[in-house]
């Protein structure tokens, strides 16, 4: 039996509704200072390797993050980097709270004054905890450098002092609910 068409085009539109609904509430990444797919400006960029920026981190806010969110870790990757397929990690921040909806440029000072109370930094690939901006080799097309916050279902990931970021990223991909990314790209002529 077919239902009648008042009933098809409610059902229609409840499913218009829930579409809405979903769509205004997506978990996304944004930044003033890096555009989707966007250069990455010199004051991000790394103050060492033969780079000769800033080294002063971007501003990043998300909105929309699952139900049951317990806390935000990010993850800043470059998996352009001539490491044989590791990649380069740039930055590693965990146990944000859940009430924190954005870290403010400069947050990723190495000694994490400007973090969020309960962040935790994790050392990077350049051997130490804080924002390492890109820094690819002269002559590479420009790298992808991808900012990813993950809501996570746990208030506190227990990592070891030690941990690096590989470990951080497993234990952030076991508990994740859900990511947004957001990829701003560098390159160095000279």
């Amino acid at each position: 039996m077919k239902p009648s068409t008042p009933i098809r085009v409610a059902a229609l539109i409840a499913g218009f509704a829930l579409a809405a609904v979903g769509h205004a509430q997506a978990f996304q990444l944004t930044s003033p200072d890096i555009k989707p797919g966007g250069s990455i400006a010199e004051e991000q960029v790394f103050n060492g390797f033969g780079c000769s920026g800033k080294n002063i981190s971007p501003a990043l806010r998300w909105s929309g993050a699952p139900a049951g969110t317990k806390s935000f870790a990010l993850l800043v990757h470059d998996p352009d980097a001539p490491t044989g397929g590791a990649g380069w990690w740039h930055w590693v921040v965990v146990n944000i709270p859940a009430s924190v909806t954005e870290l403010k440029k400069d947050a990723g000072k190495a000694d994490g004054s400007n973090l969020p109370s309960g962040a935790q930094q994790i050392a990077t690939d350049f051997g130490g905890p804080g924002w390492g901006g890109p820094c690819p080799p002269v002559g590479d097309k420009p790298h992808r450098y991808n900012f990813t916050v993950h809501a996570l279902k746990v208030e506190k990931l227990e990592l070891p002092g030690d941990a690096r970021a590989s470990l951080a990223g497993f234990m952030v991909n076991a508990n994740s609910l859900g990511k947004a990314t957001l990829t701003g790209r560098y390159g160095r002529k000279r």
